[in-house]
């Protein structure tokens, strides 16, 4: 995965799209026919796909205007049906209409302890032939106010931070209220969560007006209020705090136990293999600078451990899942550290800061 930067100062959602769309106009199109032929694998056809699309795009419009302004600017300025463009930004809801996954995607790790910075890091895991580019984009939502986050090309958001020193990890989730009706999409309120929340607690009142169609956990970080997950499902919100020692662990099943009885995530994935690897490494991360956490992240396991996940080449494509960005948050300085690959190999390559 090669990952491109952009930095936008406009507050205008339709001049910030079409920035987007003139810069990467032929990554956008590659990428939107990669999803397209991705869901038909899956068995939902284009046809089918539109229609869920077409259902978000609505629902969007009504919650936040502006990012669907944003991305039909994007669209028109890439020369690509608006749909096609929305539908990589509503790719969990249009999912939601396939079987779920024999994986979930990402495991994350939060220290928030009373008084003190958070420290996170967390693992993104999806197939590599789907996102050959991906984009660190640095925006102005609003006067006076960065927004940093990593996404995919088409997507209006996913992992980052703001200068109100809040930031926001993204772990999917599965449950059987999930449905095609196409809802708001989880990636539009992890992004309008870091243009408008300057607290949790006003990125949970966000996230409670937004009527989802598929579920995903925001796990949300402040520099003064600790941390949570917000467990989004079509079944309701639940908010899960950090533990009274500080520590929040998250991959792809839900921790809320009214939640869980819905939960839905295959028996065969290693989501709780993953979370019982977290639980055990996680009392040597606090303190450490970003590579050494990385490798601490890994543990004893080295590249081993069940959190570097890499695709088994003899699956087909689709089945194909592997690690493909390890970051953190630094909310006290609205910055990312990253590096596109495995904790393991973040460790021995060294963290980029956007």
């Amino acid at each position: 995965m090669q990952l491109h930067t952009l930095r936008t100062v406009t507050a205008d959602p339709r001049e910030r799209g079409h920035l987007l769309g003139t810069r990467f106009g032929a990554r956008i199109q590659h990428i939107t026919q990669l999803y397209l032929e991705h869901f038909a694998v899956l068995g939902i056809p284009a046809e089918r796909a539109r229609d869920i699309c077409e259902r978000s795009r609505e629902a969007l419009r009504a919650w936040a205007p502006a990012l669907a302004e944003e991305s039909d600017a994007c669209a028109d300025a890439a020369g690509v049906e608006r749909w096609k463009v929305a539908a990589v930004g509503a790719r969990t809801e249009i999912l939601a209409a396939a079987a779920p996954a024999e994986e979930g995607e990402c495991s994350t790790a939060v220290f928030a302890p009373a008084g003190a910075p958070p420290e996170t890091v967390q693992t993104w895991d999806w197939h590599a032939s789907l996102v050959p580019d991906a984009l660190l984009h640095e925006l102005t939502p609003s006067t006076g106010r960065t927004v940093k986050l990593f996404t995919e090309f088409g997507a209006p958001g996913k992992i980052g931070v703001n200068s109100a020193g809040l930031g926001v990890h993204f772990n999917i989730l599965f449950h059987d209220a999930d449905s095609d009706a196409g809802a708001v999409p989880v990636h539009a309120i992890a992004r309008r969560i870091l243009d408008e929340a300057d607290t949790l607690d006003q990125a949970v009142a966000l996230a409670s007006t937004a009527r989802v169609s598929a579920s995903t956990s925001l796990t949300v970080v402040t520099g003064d209020a600790g941390a949570a997950s917000l467990e989004l499902s079509p079944a309701g919100l639940a908010v899960v705090p950090a533990g009274a020692d500080g520590w929040l662990l998250h991959t792809n099943h839900f921790l809320d136990a009214d939640l869980a009885a819905g939960d839905t995530h295959p028996a065969d994935s290693s989501s709780q293999e993953r979370f019982a690897h977290l639980r055990e490494v996680r009392s040597a991360l606090p303190g450490l600078a970003p590579a050494q956490r990385a490798k601490a992240l890994c543990g004893d396991a080295g590249a081993s451990a069940a959190i570097c996940m890499r695709p088994d080449a003899a699956k087909p494509l689709h089945e194909q899942w592997g690690t493909l960005l390890t970051i953190g948050l630094d909310v006290a300085h609205c910055a990312l550290d990253y590096v596109a690959g495995t904790p393991d190999e973040a460790a021995e390559l060294g963290f980029q800061r956007f």
